[in-house]
């Protein structure tokens, strides 16, 4: 077994030097450079508005709160589900990996990736609200594969094309599902309990870690989108508010290194130092690449992930929708991210310099470390805590994006083979090795962000036509009276325009 999976490794090496290549790099950053400036920067251009209308307007429409469309869930229950399975371990492990990695300065790219990113999400959302559709049970149906095959195949000489890289973007969805949304969210929760109980073997805490996901998670999964939605609406807000202050508190305590730290991301992010002692860019272009790198892998953005469950949301506007996509990746990477690289960066168990651990450990290890040295037995308590409900809630998210990418190969009544399987891969990933998985997650959102991305440049041109249209009705009021542009498909849009809400 173990020969095997250093074969597997191996390979998987290779694939993903080629996958996470300067080009694909190229490709993920650009479009989310092409998008701000398409958008005419949108994301901070409209950032009141976006505000006003997601977490601002929970207190003004219960359509936002609740679905009364019993086929559909709630814009902030496809928010809560988006994020359960962006808020994960890649928050926490990933970013202290990506220091030890790429040093202090890859905190400074995973900003610049969220930053262009939120315009990935936001085309990405506001694309797959325009191309979804129902499917045989009224349920909606929606995400890259839609718009490339619709969007995408009706532009000329793009049928082709367009059908291909919707069926690749489905299997490479389906893959990244058993491993960023299955195996290293359960390896985390058994090494994140593992430290809590070191006289156990890992391989017992594995098996009894997997057994219990697996339990729960079925009891969650087999009542298909609306119980997923409404657990993740219970969870995530309370995970994501516990984390935040968990972390708040620890930063205030080493309120004094601050300034350091912000100091060590800026300083490690353009190696002010090096580059005056003529070092040529490979330590900038290490920070680079580990920064981008964990910041796709926490946020998501230019994957076409999240636009499946954001597809499902009672919402009328394509624009509304992207709105939520800005938030998702503003709360997921601006805020807890920076939480968590903030308590590491503070807390004394990293170089400043270099990112190197202090005591040699790295990913999850680190992190807990850094929490203990702040609040004792306590924070490994925190840690193992806060892991596992984001583990636990990204597995549940992640099920439903498999099980569309699954739908549109292979059909709606097939979609039970697919949870199966899933289910039966919790377990399996329970006894994984954590590096194997974390590098597996790598490969898999990389191939598939390629052709979603591709998807998003070539219908960049519709997303602005969509914007406009709502922010001449909606935002300047030049043209209050312009017909809405909900969806490409007649039925639908007839179906949006007699919606009275």
């Amino acid at each position: 077994m173990s020969g095997f999976l250093k074969g597997l490794a191996d390979v998987n090496g290779k694939i993903n030097d080629v996958v996470w290549g300067v080009p694909a790099l190229v490709l993920l950053i650009g479009t989310g450079i092409l998008m701000t400036v398409v958008t005419r920067l949108f994301q901070f251009t409209r950032f009141g508005h976006m505000w006003k209308n997601t977490i601002g307007g929970l207190f003004r429409s219960a359509q936002i709160r609740k679905s009364s469309d019993k086929h559909s869930i709630s814009q902030f229950q496809a928010l809560c589900t988006a994020l359960s399975a962006t808020i994960g371990t890649g928050n926490i492990a990933g970013v202290a990996y990506a220091i030890t990695m790429g040093g202090p300065g890859a905190v400074f790219w995973m900003w610049i990736a969220a930053v262009v990113g939120m315009m990935t999400n936001y085309s990405e959302n506001v694309l797959g609200i325009f191309f979804r559709r129902r499917n045989e049970n009224g349920e909606w149906s929606g995400g890259a594969m839609y718009y490339l095959r619709d969007g995408l195949g009706k532009m000329k000489y793009g049928r082709i094309p367009g059908k291909v890289l919707a069926i690749l973007f489905s299997i490479f969805a389906v893959m990244a599902s058993f491993g960023i949304g299955n195996m290293g969210q359960v390896v985390s929760i058994s090494e994140s309990i593992g430290t809590l109980v070191p006289s156990v073997s890992g391989s017992v805490v594995g098996l009894i870690s997997g057994i219990v996901v697996m339990i729960l998670a079925t009891l969650v999964i087999i009542g298909g989108l609306r119980r997923i939605a409404e657990t993740n609406e219970r969870i995530v807000p309370f995970m994501a508010v516990f984390y935040i202050i968990g972390s708040v508190v620890i930063i205030i305590m080493n309120i004094k290194e601050v300034g350091p730290a912000f100091a060590a991301i800026f300083k490690g992010a353009f190696n002010f130092r090096s580059a005056a002692g003529g070092v040529s860019g490979a330590i900038i272009a290490q920070a680079m690449t580990w920064g981008f790198k964990r910041g796709v892998f926490s946020n998501e953005a230019g994957l076409g992930s999240s636009v499946m469950v954001h597809s499902a949301s009672n919402v009328k506007e394509p624009v509304v929708q992207g709105l939520w996509g800005i938030f998702e990746v503003f709360a997921d990477t601006i805020i807890v991210c920076t939480c968590t690289a903030l308590v590491i960066l503070t807390s004394g168990v990293v170089d400043l310099e270099t990112g190197a651990s202090i005591s040699g450990v790295t990913k999850l290890g680190l992190a807990t470390e850094a929490f203990q040295a702040n609040f004792g037995t306590f924070g490994g308590i925190f840690i193992a805590v806060a892991v596992s409900l984001f583990a636990f809630t990204t597995v549940l998210g992640w099920s439903f994006y498999g099980t569309k990418a699954w739908e549109f190969l292979f059909g709606t009544k097939s979609t039970i083979a697919y949870k199966v399987m899933f289910i039966l891969m919790i377990l399996a990933g329970s006894t994984l090795d954590a590096s194997l998985a974390i590098d597996l997650s790598d490969t898999f959102n990389g191939l598939m962000a390629i052709p979603n991305l591709i998807g998003v440049v070539c219908l960049s041109g519709l997303v602005v036509k969509i914007t406009k249209n709502y922010s001449d009705r909606k935002i300047t009021g030049r043209l209050p009276d312009a017909v809405p542009m909900y969806s490409a498909l007649p039925e639908v849009q007839k179906e949006q325009e007699a919606r009275t809400d």
